[in-house]
């Protein structure tokens, strides 16, 4: 990795750290609505993965802000879709968990937990079909590999020989249930070893991240067939804003935020590339500014008309609707 990439994701995971703290803060302040899932604490893993899955389609889940920024999304427009505003990505009809946007070949934000996994196969069948050797990534969280419908993809990705990614974003919970609560393992790529190759990531090190992506997506553009990676993650706040995480002790989130992934990145921009706090601090204070304009764009955006309501409801281009 180089400099230049390196400052670039850097910036990203810092630009999303602010994002997912002021999308809080105006939560809080009752200016968005519905349900709320944050990243933070995941930004490295969410930045890092979609640099280095630089072609091909992404399915990710509902905690998907960051995700959507670092695949190219204006974040004014991710902003707006929080707040429910007419010049939102998907026009202020999805907010939070729904940020699909089809020019960044990003098809984010399912609600239904492991629902974005099936159609990610479907895709790349799709893909594999028309020859495309771009390959696709679906990303979902451990809660999701003890649903019948994360089985059966597995199954036919592997017989197809699709060209898919499968990543799960591991942090050791399904809202409040500890994954060893529910599944036999706290390492859910055991599930995947008797279908595909499987491979493990620090999702905490953005820089083991990207080149694990990278690695993964080499292999399935090359006809390897489906490769299934688990990043493991720790996120600092709740499941959701209406879950206070009691359930898990202060000594517990002590230790997760020993390994923040800004603070990591930070050492290698400083150690390895010499980079001075005044160049960091720029970066905060550029990534600061982005995030307030945000705010003020979908503060100042208008409310979707009421004729929305009823648009796009049935296909116009298909017979007999």
């Amino acid at each position: 990795m180089n400099k230049l990439l390196a400052e670039e994701i850097y910036y990203e995971m810092v630009l999303g750290r602010l994002f997912e703290l002021a999308a809080k803060e105006h939560y809080m302040a009752g200016d968005i609505a519905g349900f709320l899932h944050l990243d933070i604490g995941q930004e490295g893993f969410s930045v890092a993965a979609m640099k280095a899955f630089e072609k091909g389609d992404v399915f990710t889940t509902y905690r998907e802000h960051v995700m959507a920024i670092a695949r190219g999304m204006d974040p004014k427009a991710v902003m707006a879709e929080l707040f429910g505003k007419a010049t939102g990505v998907s026009r202020g009809r999805g907010g939070s968990m729904h940020l699909f946007d089809p020019s960044h070949f990003f098809y984010g934000g399912d609600a239904i937990v492991g629902g974005q996994i099936p159609n990610a196969v479907g895709c790349a069948y799709a893909r594999k079909y028309q020859g495309r050797d771009d390959g696709v990534m679906v990303i979902f969280g451990d809660g999701a590999t003890n649903g019948g419908a994360f089985f059966e993809s597995l199954n036919i990705a592997s017989t197809q020989k699709l060209p898919l990614l499968f990543v799960c974003e591991n942090n050791g919970y399904a809202i409040g249930t500890k994954i060893t609560r529910v599944a036999p393992f706290e390492k859910q790529a055991k599930k995947a070893e008797p279908y595909m190759v499987t491979m493990e990531v620090d999702g905490m090190d953005a820089i083991a991240v990207y080149e694990a992506v990278r690695e993964a997506q080499h292999l399935i553009q090359s006809g390897h067939g489906p490769v299934f990676l688990e990043a493991m993650t720790c996120r600092y706040e709740g499941h959701s804003m209406s879950d206070p995480a009691t359930y898990r002790s202060k000594e517990e989130l002590a230790i997760c935020k020993a390994k923040d992934p800004i603070e990591r990145m930070e050492k290698v921009l400083t150690t390895t590339y010499g980079m001075g706090t005044e160049q960091l601090e720029a970066l905060k204070a550029r990534a600061q500014q982005t995030v307030d304009d945000a705010v003020a764009f979908a503060d100042a955006s208008a409310e979707p008309e009421l004729k929305e309501l009823f648009e796009d409801i049935f296909c116009k281009g298909c017979a007999n609707v």
